[in-house]
């Protein structure tokens, strides 16, 4: 399941590449696009330009960074390249140098010294995200066994003083760039290094793989200073020529320096360190001392397993755990279940409700530890798509935590740890369609209307393309060179890496100095610190992650458990919500009838529409319910032929290979489905059985389907699919469906356990809904904002439940949702949180003085020392009733209330004589509510509707309560409210509007 959308589809290298032989020549000065607009090429674009120059290897020396490493690092071993690690490093003086290390040793120097600009500045102090500052004294005590190759600028008087004090420089940079003055140049630097011990390196100073890419770094350069192409002047490089030059090229153009070729072909063949050198330990101190960490896993898990089963473990639940604890006892993974494990005990110590979810659902470890609440031996889950023996790839365990309180759960992890051993991945930022044309626009001199216009063309967080189409939609002009110039460069900047950011959860821990493996650098959040590298980073250096994610239903819930506890005296926790119990039953009449706003995954219009045709009876229902509507059964064409067999309408069937193989042998995968392919792993059960899939070719579909924006990985295993299947009998018709449905899953994969696990908390949603919805309803008010519906919606669909609701009174209401006695059960009161633009310091003084009742604005404001605006916010809200003023009355006396204090000429008295009381006419309930939308975004009153209603009648709109009596295929018009607009689109792209009234 994705866990953002900032990721645009990895390009990687495809076909089978030879070794090249051995070349006169390596280029170093290689900048790649993660030294941000400033290198206007990826690792894949470089790579395979170096193969086909001839070159057998290749370096990356990105600016203050080791961002992009591990994808030429992957991209090379691919194209059978050697890569060459390291980083420019530039001081705040404004000093270059290119940094490679010699061995592992001094790549952890290097990494450290990185993380060291981006933790702090120079005084210390914590450094702003983005910004790395690092003085010659840094870089002097970490540049043991660092290579470093000076960067010479136009004073080379202060090459000797370096030299001095940096024993590992050896080589100043010498590029030939067509300037003019490169001959004379470059005999000065020759000469210079000689003075000083030192040789001249050959480099071309590499911004992008070929010259037509110019252009597009000329623009990242006009960005990145926030100016236009016509004002950059000098800013920009004299011409095209800092791209990927030929050995042989290369080599011509130093012919009057051939020492400055060797030199760069010398240092690459001493530069021996790879990333492959990176061994990751996980922490070893969640076991007790002198204990092993596997033995202390095994008596947790047995320990866990005694206390999930009380009446006895059964046989298939233990051989499940022996057979698990092996293979993580084989793996080495011990000490990583045994963190998660940690980090769980703490929420648990601290009253933060967590759940597990993912792939780790596929564990009866992660089970009986209470990591997860799915127990997969009851679901039959395929342990194999969390770990398998055949496959490198770390396991990946996702723990959910209320969104509110998981802030308190990361910085405990810093603290355990340290910042320089934890830290969060990062997500890299790219360029989209619409930030591409803003940016690549504004820097050719475009006008932001236009802009503006062309970025409106597009549909969907990623489009495939900025070109004509687009053009023509937004009515520019084509003929226009320079319009065309801007698309055709937006077009390129698609896809391109804009910043990091961190990803939303997912901490790498480990044994040793995490700065040692990679740069840490700060968030712009408080006290968040990340590594340079994302998912797929770490994924590709088998480096174990575990993600600590936020869910806001989990908020709610808590916040509904602590209100059921305090009102009603019963304290509730997700394991007593059973939906095997008598009680269930009516939970699962309610959600039959669609009755579900607020309940966590059903709320949409899709699910609330899904529910009365599934008619969820069971807790496996709800685990089905989650999953059905997902693209991957709607574009496999599951959906319809599950309902039908579900209800009776077509008989349950299983589709059969030819008759020289068993004939049930999907029968066991596909019978609790009743025959149709609903979940990941009955996709890659299917692949493997039915198509007869190695490990291997498994794993590649398992990695495809997890992968989100990954349609061009799984279409590559369509054919081997599809041909397998047919060959052993199957029906093409089905083989097809079957791969649609993994195509599906690679726009947004859905695996069992992942339902599982999710609807655990639809049934606990859906519970605490129907036997305490005042309490729900409270407690989804406090949560805000999560869900699909509104508090307007939230609020109504409450009193349609029988709550009575009270409005927001100074004299009443809390900062939070309250519920307070009322007739036939607890009446919910809305909290000063609903109003809009009230502060939770006004509110808190509020409540602090609210020894007795205020009498009206002016006591208020006395005694809570509140300002006028958040007085006028209280009495726009009508919060004053309880002090016998309505709306209108309350306004008017917060005209005559000022913040600064009286002169003390006038302090006791009115300076102006008491002022006259005045009636003012009532205001209008149709006026009523729209104030209370402006200010509460919800009415008590009366619904917007209600005041049209006679109006749409006449214009031949019809209510929703007529609709049963309109004849069958008649027309029909209706009006109502838009209350959510839904992207993506429905299956055709078309924009989904909720409607209310």
């Amino acid at each position: 399941m994705p866990q953002n959308d900032h990721q645009a589809p990895r390009r990687r290298l495809k076909g089978d590449f030879s070794p090249n032989p051995r070349a006169p020549f390596v280029e170093l000065g290689v900048t790649s696009a993660f030294s941000f607009l400033r290198g206007a090429s990826d690792a894949t674009e470089l790579v395979q330009t170096a193969h086909g120059l001839g070159y057998d290897a290749i370096g990356i020396a990105d600016l203050n960074s080791l961002a992009g490493v591990v994808r030429l690092h992957a991209e090379a071993r691919r194209a059978a390249l050697r890569p060459i690690i390291g980083a420019r490093i530039v001081l705040t003086c404004g000093t270059g140098f290119l940094a490679y290390p010699r061995d592992r040793a001094a790549y952890g120097r290097l990494s450290t010294l990185i993380s060291k600009g981006r933790m702090r500045d120079p005084e210390g102090r914590w450094q702003k995200k983005g910004v790395c500052d690092l003085t010659l004294d840094d870089l002097a005590d970490h540049a043991e066994g660092l290579a470093l190759i000076w960067l010479p600028g136009r004073d080379l008087s202060v090459l000797p003083g370096l030299a001095a004090r940096l024993p590992g420089l050896g080589h100043v940079a010498a590029a030939y760039l067509y300037r003019g003055d490169d001959v004379a140049r470059i005999n000065r630097l020759d000469r210079a290094a000689k003075d000083c011990g030192l040789s001249i390196l050959a480099t071309n100073d590499v911004h992008y793989h070929a010259p037509d890419r110019r252009p597009l770094q000329d623009v990242m350069t006009c960005i990145r200073h926030g100016t236009t192409i016509d004002r950059a002047g000098f800013l920009l490089h004299a011409n095209a020529e800092r791209h990927l030059k030929s050995p042989a090229e290369m080599v011509r153009l130093f012919a009057r320096w051939p020492h400055a070729i060797r030199a760069a072909r010398d240092l690459a063949d001493r530069l021996t360190f790879s990333l492959r050198e990176l061994a990751y330990e996980y922490p070893r101190e969640t076991a007790p001392a002198g204990r092993d960490p596997q033995d202390h896993l095994a008596e947790l898990t047995w320990a866990g397993a005694a206390a999930r089963y009380p009446d006895g473990v059964p046989d298939k639940v233990r051989a499940a755990l022996r057979r698990e604890l092996a293979l993580i006892a084989r793996k080495n993974i011990a000490p990583y279940f045994l963190t998660i494990h940690e980090v769980v005990d703490f929420a648990r110590s601290q009253g933060i409700l967590w759940q597990g979810r993912g792939s780790a659902a596929n564990s009866a470890v992660c089970f009986v530890l209470g990591i997860t609440p799915v127990d997969p031996v009851h679901f039959d889950l395929l342990f194999e798509r969390f770990i398998s023996e055949d496959r490198e790839e770390p396991p990946d365990i996702d723990v959910d935590f209320e969104h509110e309180r998981r802030e308190e759960v990361i910085q405990h992890i810093y603290r355990k740890y340290g910042r320089d051993r934890a830290a969060l991945c990062a997500t890299v930022i790219h360029y989209r369609p619409r930030s591409a044309i803003r940016e690549v626009g504004r820097a050719m001199g475009l006008s932001e209307d236009i802009t503006g216009a062309l970025a409106r063309t597009v549909w969907g967080a990623w489009g495939t393309s900025m070109g004509e189409v687009e053009a023509g939609e937004a009515g520019v002009d084509l003929s226009d060179l320079r319009l065309r110039r801007t698309l055709k460069l937006a077009q390129q900047m698609i896809g391109m890496p804009r910043h990091l950011s961190q990803h939303v959860g997912g901490f790498i821990l480990t044994e040793g100095k995490l700065t040692e493996t990679v740069p840490i650098g700060n968030g712009a959040m408080p006290d968040r610190s990340f590594i340079e590298w994302d998912k797929d980073d770490i994924d590709e250096l088998r480096i174990l992650k575990m993600d600590v994610l936020a869910l806001g239903m989990l908020t709610c819930i808590r916040k509904c458990f602590d209100l059921v506890a305090v009102h009603h005296g019963r304290r509730l926790t997700l394991a007593d919500l059973n939906p095997d119990v008598p009680d269930a039953a009516p939970v699962f009449d309610m959600l039959c009838r669609g009755d579900s706003i607020g309940v966590f995954q059903v709320e949409s219009r899709a699910q609330m529409n899904m529910l009365p045709r599934l008619k969820p009876r069971c807790f496996y229902d709800l685990v089905i319910e989650v999953a059905i509507v997902r693209p991957g059964p709607i574009q496999g064409d599951m959906v319809h032929p599950y309902l039908r067999r579900r209800n009776e309408e077509e008989p349950t069937e299983y589709p059969r290979p030819g008759p020289a193989h068993p004939q049930s042998e999907l029968e066991e995968i596909l019978g609790r489905t009743l025959g149709v392919p609903i979940f990941q792993e009955q996709a890659m059960k299917i692949a493997m059985v039915a198509a007869e899939f190695d490990s291997k070719k498994a794993n590649e579909l398992r990695k495809a389907m997890a992968t989100f924006r990954s349609r061009g990985t799984i279409e590559a295993l369509q054919s081997d699919m599809v041909e397998g299947m047919t060959r052993r009998g199957y029906d093409p018709d089905f083989a097809r469906r079957c791969f649609d449905q993994i195509k599906g899953f690679g726009e947004y994969g859905f695996p069992e356990s992942h339902a599982a696990a999710f609807a655990h908390l639809v049934y606990v949603s859906a519970w605490l809904k129907h036997y305490y919805p005042a309490a729900f309803a409270a407690a989804l008010l406090n949560s805000q904002p999560m869900g699909f519906y509104a508090p307007a919606q939230i609020v109504r669909d409450a009193r349609e439940h029988g709550v009575q609701v009270r409005g927001v009174d100074v004299n009443f209401s809390d900062w939070d949702n309250t519920l307070e006695p009322g007739d036939g059960g607890p009446a919910l009161r809305l909290g000063l949180r609903q109003i809009e633009g009230m502060g939770q310091a006004m509110a808190g003084r509020l409540i602090a003085a609210r020894d007795m009742p205020f009498s009206g604005l002016a006591d208020l404001q006395d005694r809570a020392r509140l300002d006028t605006g958040s007085i006028r916010r209280l009495a726009a809200a009508d919060a004053f009733r309880s002090a016998g003023l309505d709306r209108r009355a309350a306004l008017w006396d917060a005209r005559a209330l000022r913040d600064a204090p009286d002169l003390p000429l006038f302090a006791g008295h009115e300076d102006e004589g008491r002022e006259a009381a005045v009636t003012l006419p009532a205001m209008p309930v149709c006026e009523q509510v729209v104030a209370d939308y402006q200010t509460l975004r919800l009415s008590l009153k009366a619904h917007p509707m209600q005041f049209l209603r006679r109006s749409m009648a006449a214009q031949g709109y019809s209510p929703a309560c007529d609709l049963p009596s309109i004849r069958q295929g008649g027309p029909v018009r209706l009006a109502g409210l838009v209350l959510i607009r839904q992207r993506p689109g429905s299956a055709k792209g078309g924009l989904l509007h909720h409607r209310g009234g």
